[in-house]
Formats: C-alpha cells, structure tokens, sequence
C-alpha cells in the first residue's frame, strides 16, 4: 500500500510536528483530566465498550494519555499504551499502580507515527482524540495497520470539523491556534480516511451533540 507523505517543504506556523506536540501535552498534562476528560468521557467509555466486544485479547492504544480509559478494559484484555508525552505518561503509570491494573502490559513514550512494533503484533489498535494531533495522520493510520494484524480492527474517536454550519465558522476561527492548542481545530475526516477507507468503515457521531465520531475499520489492504 502506497501513500503520498505531506513533503519536506518548511510547515506553517500553524502545523503541528512532535515538538509542538510534546510542548503542548507538558502544558496539558496536569489539568487534562478535568478538563478534557469529562467532556469526552462517553466517547471514551462507548470506544472501549466496543473493544471489549471484538475478538482477540492484545490491544494497543495510541496517544494512551493519561490513562483515562486503562480501567474500562476487559479483564482479560492485554493492553500496551504508547504517547508522546512522558508527562502524560507519568500519570497513566501512577493510575495503573494505584487501581491494580494487571491487564496493562505496558507503557512507552513512542511516536505513534514510526513505532518500534514487530508487524503484526496486535489483534487491534484504537487512538482515541490522537489523530488531529499527530503531524501526519496519514502515518498514523498507516503504522496502525502494520502492527494490526491482518483481518484485526483499527479504532479512531475523535473530533472531526463540521462540514458546514456555525460550527465549521468557529474551527477555521481556531486553526491557527493549533501549535498552541496541541490540535487541530479543523481537522477533516477526509485528512484521516481516504474514499476507499470511508465506503469501508463504520462511522458512528458520539455524544455530545456528535462533537466526537468513533470509525472502525477491518484491518484489509487499501
């Protein structure tokens, strides 16, 4: 499977890239939880709801953050995290020792973009609110197939831009404060998915007033 990669022309002020990335998560670590948490506490709970019904049992969740949806596994699921953030990291460590988690694996600071993963080595993937941050969604989706094995699920929620109305006045608004913001405002579903993904997955619009959308897709060549 082949993709053309944004090129190496310099990226706007607005672009993301991993150091924005990490700047931004330093800022947002502390208060995440209550911020952002509650907020995107159904979309989270409604995604690993789905997770726990499919088959296989070692699942990686990407961008695992802060570890607010570590507890809402299945017991007898085996989950490795991964984020960019150590900051972040540090506190999804701390909640799996102070609650007991046993199901979690592992946690690593790792580049969801260019993961250290054998081919293969999962039964499924999700990023949850990961991929209107990450630089490149394109390769995100991409290592997210490879280290899904083949016929396994790959899972996104997230917030993606309006396509028309009030909504999509106020996200172009707030694009240029994506640096800032650690995410892009205006992300489109169509910068994640190519036409061929979207005829193939699932979309489903999550509460509240569908702000969050959760996509699934068979792990099938493109």
């Amino acid at each position: 499977m082949t993709h053309a990669f944004p090129s190496s022309r310099p990226a706007p002020k607005s672009a993301l890239d991993t150091d924005a990335v990490r700047a931004a998560y330093r800022r947002w670590a502390g208060i995440y939880d209550n911020s952002f948490g509650g907020v995107s506490a159904f979309a989270r709970r409604r995604t690993v709801a789905e997770i726990n019904r499919l088959a296989g049992n070692t699942v990686l969740e990407v961008g695992v953050g802060t570890g607010l949806a570590l507890p809402l596994y299945a017991p007898g699921k085996h989950i490795t995290g991964v984020d960019l953030s150590a900051e972040m990291l540090a506190i999804a460590r701390r909640r799996v020792s102070e609650l007991g988690l046993s199901h979690v694996d592992q946690l690593a600071e790792m580049d969801a973009e260019a993961m250290s993963f054998e081919t293969g080595s999962f039964d499924s993937a999700v990023a949850m609110f990961v991929a209107s941050v990450v630089p490149h969604p394109r390769r995100l989706i991409a290592e997210m197939r490879r280290v899904v094995r083949p016929g396994g699920s790959l899972l996104f929620v997230n917030h993606f831009a309006a396509e028309r109305g009030p909504r999509w006045w106020v996200e172009r608004a707030l694009a240029p404060a994506s640096r800032a913001l650690g995410w892009h405002p205006d992300f489109a579903i169509d910068a994640l998915l190519l036409p061929e993904e979207r005829r193939q997955a699932t979309i489903t619009p999550m509460p509240p007033f569908g702000l969050f959308t959760l996509i699934r897709l068979e792990n099938l060549p493109v």
